[in-house]
């Protein structure tokens, strides 16, 4: 039997390579001053967005839409004057946002379609002609979708 590998992905372990762990160790720097960042937007806003960055006293976002980007950007004085009150970000002067729609959109549910009696009927005769026994067992399977 296969042992697990034991995985860790914390910055100081110190079994990674070097650059695996200035990720990790830049990943957290980033973790945290999303979570600080989310913190001083509007509770309303704040699930929409995500940081992105912070370089030379600007800050950029992302919304999910244009709307929320607005909104965001109308906001700015009171979500940069709330930033400034943290060390990180007390030199934050300008706010940009940038609109990225979701990655994912929601799957679809699959809808079923039902079929007429006369094309019940059809794939029925179909199946009726056919010599291939598996094609025959699906003609014949899909001829009872038949609508009400």
């Amino acid at each position: 039997m296969k042992r697990k590998t034991h995985l860790t992905f914390e910055p100081t372990d110190a079994r990674h390579p070097p650059g695996l762990r200035r990720l990790l160790a830049d990943a957290e720097v980033h973790r945290q001053a999303e979570t600080r960042v989310l913190a001083a937007i509007p509770a309303s806003l704040a699930d929409k967005c995500r940081f992105l960055s912070f370089r030379d006293g600007d800050l950029t976002l992302s919304a999910e839409s244009s709307v929320i980007a607005s909104q965001v950007r109308m906001r700015q004085h009171e979500i940069l004057t709330e930033l400034r009150k943290s060390a990180d970000f007390q030199f934050a002067w300008r706010l940009r946002v940038k609109v990225s729609p979701p990655r994912t959109t929601p799957a679809s549910a699959a809808k079923k379609e039902l079929l007429s009696k006369q094309n019940a009927r059809l794939l029925e005769e179909e199946a009726g002609h056919t010599k291939d026994e598996g094609l025959r067992e699906v003609l014949e399977k899909l001829s009872r979708h038949i609508k009400d």
